[in-house]
C-alpha cells in the first residue's frame, strides 16, 4: 500500500511538473510576443523551442502509461503541445494506453504517415488495438506492409468479438517439442536472447502444432538438464478456445492464478496465448463500462471533451429519468386530496420510495455479481429469489418500525405509524422483487443487466413507494 501511495504521488508530481512548465511556456510567449523588437520572429522561435526543450526531457524519463495519463488530465490545447513533444517512436505504446476518446484526439492531429510509423512500432496484437480508431486508409496501407503471416494473424484477431479470448491474445509465444532435453531447450533460449513479456511456462507442441502440455520454467531450471521435455512438462494445463467468453477465462486467471495460458483452436492447435496483462485490462475496462453504464452514460467520455459532445453522451438517461420522474409525479397527483388532509404525508412518503431504491439497488448490485462470476443458474434461482424475499421482509419489519415509532413520536398517530411500517415493508419486498427480476429479464433479453437497472429499479420503488405509502394512507387515516 505504502508504495502504491508513493507512486500515486509520484505520478501526481509529475503531471504537476507538467502543467507549471506548460503555464511558463504560455506565460514567456504572452510577454515575448507583446515585445517590439529587431528579429522579432527569431527571438520568439528561439524562446519557444527553449521553454519547451526542458518538457520534452521531462516527458522522455516517463513511463508511456503515466504519459497517458497525463495526456489525459490535460485540456485538448496543452494536450496537444505535450502529444507534439512525444517522440515518435513511443506514439504507438502511447496510443494504447490512453482512453478511446483521448485516443481519438490525438489520431485526429495525426497526418497518415504518422499514424502508420506508429503502428508499424507495435505488435500484431496491438495493432489489432490500436485498428479500430485507424483510418481506413492508414489501416489497409498497415496491412499491405506486414508480412503474411502477421497479416493473416492481425485478420484473425480482428474477426474476434471483443469480448472473446481470440481478441486479447497474443502470437509472441514460445513452443518446443516433447522429445528434446532440458539442456536443448536451455541452448534454444540462449540464442533467442529475450523471451516474450509475462513468460512463465513453455508450450509443448507437436509437429502439427497440437498441444501437448506445458514446460514451467521453473521445473526447466530445477530439473536435471538431461532429462526430457517429456518426463518433466505439466501434461494438464489450463487452456482456453479463442471463441470463450473473456469473462470466463478472467475469472479462472484469478481463480488459477494464471500468469499465461494457452489458446486453442477447435482441432486442440496452438494459436496464442493469454497473458496477465491483457486479462487485467479487459477487468479494468470492463469495470469502467459497468460504472458509467450504471451512471447512464453511452460511453468513455474525455474528461475535456466539447459541451455538445458530453451532452450527447448523457442525454439518454436523463431523458429516461425524466420520465419516470414525471410518472411518479403523476401518482403522487392521484393522492393530493390525501395530502392536503395529512400533511405529514408529505414530509413521510420520500422517505419509503428512497429506501426502497436503496435495497433495489443492493440487491440488483448482487443479482448482477453473481450474473457475471456465472454462480446464478436455474437450480438456484429459486433458493436465492426467497432468499432475498426474506431479507427484505426482516428489514422491512425492523427499520418499517423504527420509522413507525419516530412518525407516532412526531405527530401522535397511531395509524400514521403503522402504516408507515406497512408501506415501508411492502415497498422493501417490491424492490426485492424487482431487483431480482430486472437483471434477469434483461439477461434473458441479451442485455447487459448493468446498464440501467439501478434507473428501472429507483423508478418501480419510487412509484410503487409512493402509490402503497399514499394508498394505505388514504384507506386507513382518511
Amino acid at each position: 500500500m505504502a508504495e502504491a501511495d508513493q507512486y500515486k504521488e509520484s505520478l501526481q508530481e509529475s503531471l504537476q511538473q507538467v502543467i507549471h512548465l506548460l503555464n511558463k511556456h504560455k506565460l514567456v510567449e504572452d510577454l515575448v510576443h507583446k515585445q517590439d523588437m529587431p528579429r522579432h520572429a527569431l527571438v520568439e522561435s528561439l524562446v519557444h523551442k527553449q521553454n519547451l526543450a526542458e518538457l520534452q526531457k521531462r516527458l522522455e524519463v516517463l513511463h508511456p502509461a503515466d504519459v497517458a495519463y497525463i495526456l489525459e488530465s490535460l485540456p485538448l490545447d496543452q494536450r496537444l503541445i505535450v502529444w507534439d513533444l512525444v517522440k515518435a517512436e513511443r506514439d504507438g505504446e502511447i496510443l494504447l494506453e490512453v482512453s478511446d476518446a483521448v485516443r481519438q484526439t490525438l489520431i485526429a492531429e495525426m497526418d497518415s504517415e504518422e499514424l502508420l510509423a506508429a503502428a508499424e512500432q507495435l505488435d500484431t496484437d496491438e495493432i489489432a488495438d490500436l485498428a479500430p480508431d485507424l483510418p481506413r486508409d492508414v489501416f489497409q496501407e498497415l496491412l499491405e506492409s506486414l508480412d503474411s503471416q502477421n497479416r493473416e494473424r492481425l485478420q484473425s484477431a480482428l474477426s474476434y468479438p471483443e469480448d472473446t479470448v481470440g481478441a486479447l491474445m497474443d502470437f509472441d509465444i514460445v513452443t518446443i517439442r516433447e522429445d528434446i532435453s532440458l539442456e536443448v531447450v536451455l541452448r534454444y533460449l540462449r540464442r533467442l536472447g529475450k523471451l516474450p513479456d509475462h513468460t512463465d511456462k513453455l508450450f509443448v507442441v507437436d509437429r502439427d502444432d497440437a498441444l501437448l502440455g506445458a514446460l514451467p520454467l521453473k521445473r526447466l531450471l530445477v530439473h536435471d538438464p538431461e532429462s526430457s521435455v517429456a518426463s518433466v512438462m505439466a501434461d494438464e494445463t489450463v487452456t482456453f478456445q479463442s471463441e470463450d467468453k473473456a469473462s470466463e477465462a478472467s475469472s479462472a486467471f484469478e481463480r488459477y492464478d494464471l500468469v499465461t495460458a494457452p489458446v486453442v483452436d477447435a482441432d486442440n492447435k496452438l494459436v496464442g496465448r493469454l497473458t496477465v496483462d491483457a486479462v487485467m485490462d479487459f477487468i479494468r475496462e470492463e469495470s469502467e463500462s459497468d460504472m458509467l453504464s450504471m451512471m447512464g452514460l453511452r460511453e468513455e467520455e474525455d474528461l475535456f471533451a466539447s459541451v455538445w459532445k458530453s451532452v450527447q453522451n448523457r442525454w439518454t438517461w436523463l431523458a429516461i429519468n425524466l420520465v419516470t420522474a414525471f410518472m411518479a409525479s403523476r401518482v403522487i397527483g392521484l393522492f393530493e386530496g390525501s395530502i392536503e388532509k395529512i400533511v405529514a404525508l408529505a414530509a413521510l412518503m420520500p422517505i419509503v420510495a428512497g429506501i426502497g431504491g436503496n435495497s433495489g439497488n443492493q440487491t440488483t448490485t448482487m443479482i448482477v455479481r453473481g450474473l457475471a462470476l456465472g454462480q446464478i443458474s436455474a437450480h438456484n434461482m429459486k433458493n436465492l429469489f426467497y432468499k432475498e424475499l426474506g431479507v427484505s421482509l426482516l428489514n422491512g419489519l425492523v427499520w418499517g418500525g423504527v420509522l413507525g415509532l419516530l412518525a407516532f413520536m412526531l405527530y401522535h398517530n397511531v395509524k400514521l405509524g403503522l402504516v408507515m411500517t406497512a408501506a415501508m415493508t411492502l415497498n422493501l419486498l417490491l424492490s426485492a422483487v424487482m431487483g431480482v427480476a430486472i437483471p434477469l429479464v434483461m439477461t434473458r433479453t441479451g442485455r447487459d443487466p448493468a446498464v440501467g437497472s439501478s434507473v428501472m429499479i429507483t423508478a418501480v420503488t419510487d412509484s410503487g413507494g409512493f402509490f402503497i405509502f399514499l394508498g394505505l394512507a388514504t384507506l386507513y387515516l382518511l
